[in-house]
C-alpha cells in the first residue's frame, strides 16, 4: 500500500486523472451532422495510427472512457458549462477532460474539427503524416488530460492556391498517384483538403494551369472539398469560380475574345453556369474579371475606363450571385484581388462594393505592395493577404525549393494584419512540395498571430522541426535554417545563372555571378554551403529510415539542391575565369548530382513521391536548369554587366554592435548578414528625414585614410511604402552636416526594381566631406518614413 502511494505521489497530476485514449469509445449523437461523424471516423484512425486499435464510434455514453464529440447547441452530449461561451463563434473548440471522459466540443463544425485535429497532433499524429511521411510512434496507451478552449482564429478565412503545377504536382498526380484519372482530380484533392483541415485552415485555391484539367471537369473534386468543409476560393484571374485559363471552360475559337465590353452575352452566361451548378457550397468568389489567364484585361488601356468596365462586371456578378445563392449578396463572401495592373485600376478610383474584401497582393517576391490606409480599414468587408512562395514570371521564376525567410513573412504580413488584414490569408505554394516548413508558418501565424513575436518567428521551423525529430537537434536545425534562408537571401538557387526573364536578349542566357573567386566570396558561399549540408546529412543519418525520408523531404532534400545549383554555376564561373578544367568538371559533376538527387526523391518510399520533382522546373523560358557552357580557355563572354553588381566599401559597421535608443531595434533572422537595423515601426509618425534634430540614430566610426571625403554604401530591405501617402525615405549625414535623403521610389517592372527583388537589396552611394585629419566621425541615420530596415553598412 506505501508502494502504490508513493508511486502515485510521485506521478504527475496529469497522467492521476488523464483517460487513456486506447480504451475510449468514441461518442456522438445519432442526428449529428455529417462532418461530426466524419470526424469521428478521422479519430479513430488516428487513434489506430498510434496504438494499433481502432476505437468504435457509439451514440451513446459507455461505462467509460469515453471520448464525447459534438457542436454545440447541436449535440446532446455538449452541456458543460465551458462550451456553451462558444456558442455563436467562428471556428472555435474546447476541450474538457475529467476522471473518465474527453468531451471534445466546436463551436462550428470546423471548429470541432480543429479540437480533433488538436488531439491527433498531441497524441502524435503530425498533420503532415502523410505529405511528407512523419511517421506516427507506436505506443499501447494514449494518456491524454487536457483542458483548453481556443480563440476564434486571428484570420477567418485561410488557405493555398496551387500554382504553377506543371512541372510536379501535375506530374506526380497523372503519372504516378492518379493514373486513373491522368490528372488532379479528386483523389488528389481528397489529401490536399485534409491538410488543409489538419493545419487548421479552411479553404483551397485550386490548381488551374492550362496542363491541368479544370477543378470543375471533375465534379467529384467539388464534392471531396465539400466532404472536409473546404471552401473553394480562385485566384485573381478566375472570376465565380471560372477558370478562363482551361480550354475546357474558354475555348477563343468556340466562345470569342474575353472582352466583356464586347463578349458580354457570352461571358455572363458561363458565369452564371457556375454559379447555378455550385450554389449549393459555401464557397469565396473572386470579382471583376482581368484577361486569359494571367493577362491584363482586354479593351482599353486606360485606367479610368477599364475601372467603369469593372464596376459594370461587379454589378453583373453580384446579380448572379444572388440570383441562385438566394440571399443578399453583402451576405455572400466575395473578394477582389487588385493584382498586377489591377492595382492600377484601383488607385484609379474604382468603386468596390463596401461589403467586398479587398485582398491585398505581394509584388510576387514576398514584399506587399499596399496595405490599407485610414479610409480602407473603414470597409465592412474588411481586408486580407495574397502572398508568394513560389512564382512563375518576370524577373526570374523561384518554383523549385522554398527560401522565403520566416521574418519577411512575419514582417510582411503583420504588416498587413495590423493595418486590417484579418478576413482572408491565401498563400501560393507552387506544388505544395517542398513547401511544408513555410506552410506551417503561414497557418500557424494566420490561426494565432499573438503566439508570434519577431523575435520569435525566426524560431518557429528549427523549434517545429525538433518536436517532430528530437529536441537534441533543435540547434543544429536553427543553424541550419539561418545559413539556408541567408544565403538564398543573397540569391536564391534558382537565380544562380543571373538571367533575367522576359527581358533584354543581353539578359536572356546565364551569367557569371557577382561572387568572387578574387575575394574569397565565392569560396565562402560554397563552403557555407558544403557545412550546412554535410549537418543535415549527419542528422538523417542518425535517424531512423522512416525518419530519415520524412527529413529529407522537409529540409535536407531543399539544402542539397541548393548548394549543387551554387556549385553548378560558381565552379562554372571558375571555369570561365581561369579556363581550368578541374572547376569546369565540378560544374558538371553538381549538374549531375542535381539530376541524382531528383531521382532520390522520387524514388524514396517505395516512389510515393515519384514525379513530384519531375525536372528542376523550367518554366517557360529560365536557363537556370541548364548546365553552363563549359571552356578551355579563359573568357568574358558570360561576365556579368556592370549594372548588376554592387559596391562595397573596405569598412563595415556592425549592426550588432550599435547602442540603440528607441524606436531603433535590431531585427535578427533577415539581411545579407542575417541582421537588420529597422528604423521605427512601419506606422509610427512620418518624420522629416532631411531635419537633423528629428528622430536619429548616432553611430560612432574611425577612420584614418587621410581622405577628406568619406564614402558610405547603404543598403536596405526593398519594402514597398505601407499607403500611397507614404514613401520609403530616411536622411544620412555625417557629423550633423546637412543630411542626405535617401528614398527608394520603387517602378515596378523597371529594370531598378527587378535587381532589388533578385538580390534583397536597394544600395544607396554616398559621399560627405569630412576634415581629413580628424579620425573619429559619426554617421546618423534620421527616420523618414518609419519602419526601413537597413541590412548593411559599410565605407571608407
Amino acid at each position: 500500500m506505501r508502494k502504490l502511494l508513493f508511486i502515485l505521489f510521485c506521478l504527475p497530476l496529469s497522467l492521476l486523472h488523464a483517460v487513456n485514449l486506447a480504451d475510449a469509445t468514441i461518442v456522438i449523437g445519432i442526428n449529428d451532422n455529417i462532418f461530426t461523424h466524419k470526424w469521428a471516423d478521422v479519430l479513430a484512425s488516428d487513434i489506430q495510427r498510434v496504438c494499433g486499435h481502432c476505437p468504435k464510434v457509439e451514440y451513446s455514453l459507455k461505462k467509460g472512457p469515453n471520448l464525447v464529440l459534438g457542436v454545440v447547441g447541436e449535440s446532446k452530449f455538449i452541456n458543460f458549462p465551458e462550451a456553451q461561451s462558444l456558442k455563436g463563434e467562428w471556428e472555435r473548440f474546447c476541450i474538457k477532460t475529467d476522471n473518465k471522459n474527453v468531451y471534445v466540443a466546436g463551436s462550428d463544425p470546423r471548429g470541432l474539427a480543429y479540437g480533433i485535429f488538436h488531439i491527433s497532433r498531441k497524441i502524435g499524429v503530425n498533420p503532415w503524416y502523410w505529405w511528407a511521411d512523419i511517421p506516427v510512434k507506436k505506443k499501447k496507451t494514449i494518456e491524454f488530460n487536457e483542458n483548453y478552449t481556443s480563440k476564434s482564429p486571428s484570420v477567418k478565412y485561410r488557405g493555398i492556391f496551387i500554382n504553377d503545377e506543371d512541372w510536379g504536382l501535375k506530374t506526380w498526380a497523372a503519372d504516378n498517384f492518379e493514373k486513373e484519372l491522368g490528372d488532379i482530380g479528386p483523389k488528389t484533392y481528397d489529401k490536399v483538403c485534409e491538410l488543409i483541415l489538419r493545419l487548421k485552415g479552411n479553404m483551397l485555391a485550386p490548381a488551374m494551369h492550362d496542363c491541368t484539367g479544370a477543378f470543375y471537369s471533375h465534379p467529384k473534386s467539388q464534392e471531396v472539398a465539400a466532404s472536409w468543409g473546404i471552401m473553394i476560393t480562385t485566384s485573381h484571374c478566375e472570376p465565380l469560380l471560372f477558370n478562363n485559363a482551361a480550354k475546357s471552360e474558354w475555348d477563343k475559337e468556340i466562345d470569342g475574345e474575353w472582352n466583356y465590353l464586347t463578349n458580354k452575352d457570352v461571358i455572363y452566361k458561363k458565369l452564371d453556369d457556375r454559379i447555378r451548378e455550385t450554389a449549393g457550397y459555401n464557397n469565396i468568389y473572386t470579382m471583376g474579371m482581368r484577361g486569359l489567364h494571367d493577362e491584363a484585361m482586354k479593351g482599353s488601356t486606360d485606367p479610368k475606363v477599364r475601372a467603369r468596365t469593372l464596376e459594370m462586371v461587379f454589378k453583373d456578378q453580384r446579380e448572379i450571385l444572388t440570383k441562385h445563392k438566394k440571399k443578399p449578396a453583402t451576405d455572400i463572401p466575395q473578394i477582389f484581388v487588385p493584382y498586377k495592373e489591377t492595382l492600377d485600376i484601383y488607385n484609379a478610383g474604382l468603386e468596390v462594393p463596401e461589403d467586398i474584401t479587398i485582398v491585398w497582393p505581394d509584388d510576387n517576391y514576398g514584399y506587399m505592395k499596399k496595405v490599407s490606409n485610414e479610409e480602407e480599414k473603414k470597409r465592412k468587408g474588411g481586408s486580407g493577404v495574397y502572398y508568394h512562395l513560389s512564382y512563375l514570371g518576370t524577373p526570374h521564376d523561384y518554383l523549385w525549393i522554398c527560401t522565403t525567410p520566416p521574418v519577411l513573412m512575419y514582417e510582411e504580413l503583420m504588416k498587413a494584419y495590423e493595418a486590417g488584414a484579418d478576413r482572408y490569408w491565401l498563400l501560393n505554394v507552387g506544388d505544395i512540395k517542398p513547401m511544408e516548413l513555410g506552410m506551417q508558418t503561414f497557418f500557424d501565424l494566420a490561426w494565432n498571430v499573438d503566439e508570434f513575436t519577431i523575435e520569435n518567428v525566426n524560431h518557429h521551423q528549427a523549434n517545429w522541426l525538433a518536436d517532430v525529430f528530437g529536441n537534441k537537434y533543435q540547434h543544429s536545425f536553427q543553424h541550419i535554417l539561418d545559413e539556408y534562408y541567408r544565403l538564398a537571401w543573397q540569391r536564391k538557387p534558382e537565380y544562380m545563372g543571373y538571367e533575367i526573364q522576359w527581358d533584354a536578349q543581353e539578359y536572356k542566357f546565364p551569367h557569371d555571378s557577382d561572387f568572387s573567386f578574387q575575394d574569397g566570396s565565392a569560396q565562402e558561399r560554397l563552403l557555407k554551403y558544403s557545412m550546412i549540408d554535410e549537418q543535415c546529412q549527419k542528422i538523417m543519418d542518425k535517424l531512423q529510415p522512416e525518419e530519415k525520408i520524412a527529413l529529407f523531404q522537409l529540409l535536407g532534400f531543399s539544402v542539397k539542391a541548393a548548394s549543387l545549383m551554387n556549385q553548378k554555376f560558381l565552379y562554372a564561373q571558375q571555369n570561365h575565369e581561369t579556363g581550368s578544367a578541374e572547376a569546369g568538371q565540378k560544374a558538371k559533376k553538381a549538374f549531375d548530382d542535381i539530376n541524382e538527387l531528383m531521382n532520390e526523391y522520387n524514388s524514396m518510399n517505395g516512389g510515393k513521391w515519384n514525379q513530384m520533382m519531375s525536372q528542376v522546373p523550367p518554366g517557360y523560358v529560365s536557363q537556370y536548369q541548364i548546365i553552363p557552357e563549359i571552356v578551355s580557355q579563359p573568357t568574358d563572354k558570360f561576365k556579368l554587366s556592370q549594372n548588376q553588381k554592387y559596391i562595397q566599401y573596405r569598412n563595415q559597421i556592425d549592426l550588432k554592435t550599435i547602442s540603440l535608443i528607441e524606436p531603433f531595434e535590431l531585427i535578427h533572422g533577415i539581411g545579407s548578414d542575417w541582421v537588420t537595423l529597422q528604423l521605427g515601426k512601419p506606422f509610427d509618425k512620418v518624420g522629416n528625414p532631411a531635419d537633423i534634430n528629428a528622430q536619429r540614430l548616432d553611430i560612432p566610426i574611425k577612420i584614418n585614410n587621410g581622405a577628406d571625403s568619406l564614402f558610405i554604401a547603404i543598403s536596405t530591405v526593398p519594402m514597398w511604402p505601407v499607403d500611397e501617402k507614404r514613401s520609403n525615405a530616411f536622411g544620412v549625414t555625417v557629423d550633423w552636416e546637412k543630411p542626405v535623403v535617401c528614398e527608394n521610389k520603387i517602378v515596378e517592372w523597371s529594370f531598378d526594381w527587378k535587381l532589388q527583388v533578385l538580390e534583397n537589396r536597394k544600395d544607396y552611394l554616398l559621399a560627405f566631406p569630412v576634415d581629413k585629419n580628424i579620425t573619429q566621425h559619426t554617421i546618423s541615420l534620421i527616420i523618414g518614413d518609419p519602419g526601413q530596415l537597413i541590412q548593411k553598412i559599410t565605407y571608407q
